[in-house]
């Protein structure tokens, strides 16, 4: 814009002013001038320049915005034929006459001049200026008392909140259903919990929040806003709030029904679907893509690894004969680390032992990361044909994501 610019300037063209220009572009400033410049049949013509730095994510200016006011009648009186012997008064009068317009156009833009460096709450968390915002975060719409702005700070910093319980949600669902785990654990409890109840209380303000429509417009209606948010999230939403750990905790719950409810808190997986939406933009940068892929490969990881676990926790103990297998990778686990599975044919009659949970989930992420990166020492290998169909499929992901990792870094 400043290279472009520079072939309007002329003879009569205020040096010092054209000099700002450049330093406000140099120094990524906001602000506004009064310069004379030329069209190209060499006409002058005054013009009001505002201009504004557009900054992204990083807080670096991307592109600066631009507008030109015509400001030539409160410069210099119009002459044309028609006013020819007009005096001089007459014919600046005649020139404010005909350009109220200009003149509605330009008290607007210089009255927001006068407030170029105030920013809205908004605007600095998206680093960006109040005045390059949309027009419906500028100006805010009228709503209803009890309708809240999906754009404004609390909406924002409570989608975050969201955001964060999401991920929490997505390690500790699968967790709890690989290792059928009871929450006996009070803490556990209390803290899983309360995330509960923030769910609940997201489904009630989604029924109160605004949306952009289909022309991008905000919808700040009752009715429209609790029509969309039914056909659109509010089924998973409330599966995935359903308290199905207060459930398992009781001792006397059927070990189905435990299993079932244990089940459907995958439901709450689909609410990363969110969390894709909510970082699609931070893609163009190169950080964010690294640490991207990183939580990414963790989360797969750890997803595979209570799969893992659970195929071996599956295949150890047959059943119907009641043997173990001494192939499975848990049984020659117990045995490396002291904790082999035995016999009890003097109490329960069933088999019992074996490696502790923690250590367990341990070795069945570090197996995962090796196979996932290709590395396998082989101290950990897959030995029955459940374990090495899911050793397969666990490497083809493995090679698909380095592909698409490759293809983000290029």
């Amino acid at each position: 814009t400043q290279q472009s610019s520079v072939f309007m300037y002329g003879e009569l063209t205020d040096k010092e002013m054209a000099e700002k220009v450049r330093q406000t572009f140099d120094s990524y400033e906001m602000n506004s001038f009064e310069i004379l410049m030329y069209k190209k049949n060499r006409m002058p013509v005054w013009f009001f320049v505002k201009i504004a730095p557009i900054r992204n994510e990083q807080d670096k200016v991307v592109l600066f915005l631009c507008t030109f006011s015509d400001i030539t009648a409160f410069k210099q009186p119009i002459e044309d034929d028609s006013s020819k012997g007009w005096g001089k008064f007459a014919r600046l009068t005649r020139a404010l006459t005909s350009s109220r317009g200009v003149l509605q156009q330009l008290a607007p833009a210089v009255h927001k001049g006068e407030n170029v460096h105030k920013h809205s709450r908004l605007a600095e968390v998206l680093q960006l200026g109040s005045e390059i915002l949309p027009q419906y975060k500028q100006e805010t719409p009228k709503t209803p008392p009890h309708i809240i702005l999906h754009y404004c700070l609390f909406k924002t910093t409570w989608d975050w909140v969201i955001l964060i319980l999401t991920f929490y949600t997505a390690i500790m669902v699968p967790y709890n259903v690989s290792f059928k785990t009871k929450q006996n654990n009070v803490t556990w409890l209390v803290v899983d919990s309360i995330v509960d109840v923030i769910f609940l209380v997201d489904i009630v303000l989604n029924f109160h929040t605004t949306f952009v429509g289909p022309a991008g417009e905000v919808i700040s209606d009752p009715k429209l806003i609790r029509m969309n948010y039914v056909k659109t999230w509010f089924v998973i939403d409330l599966l995935s709030c359903l308290p199905y750990d207060v459930i398992n905790a009781f001792e006397n719950v059927d070990e189905g029904i435990s299993s079932l409810f244990s089940s459907l808190k995958v439901v709450r997986l689909l609410r990363l679907g969110r969390v894709a939406r909510k970082l699609d933009h931070y893609i163009e940068y190169g950080a964010a893509v690294l640490v991207l892929l990183v939580c990414v490969f963790g989360l797969a990881a750890h997803w595979l690894a209570c799969i893992w676990y659970s195929i071996g926790d599956y295949e150890v103990i047959d059943e119907d004969t009641n043997s173990v297998r001494t192939d499975s990778w848990l049984f020659l686990l117990g045995d490396t680390v002291g904790t082999p599975y035995r016999f009890n044919a003097s109490g329960t009659g069933r088999w019992e032992g074996g490696p502790s949970k923690d250590s367990v989930y341990i070795t069945s992420l570090y197996f995962t990361m090796t196979s996932l990166t290709s590395i396998g020492f082989g101290n950990i290998a897959p030995n029955t044909d459940g374990e090495k169909i899911f050793a397969v499929a666990m490497m083809m992901i493995g090679c698909e994501y380095y592909h698409e990792t490759c293809i983000q870094s290029f």
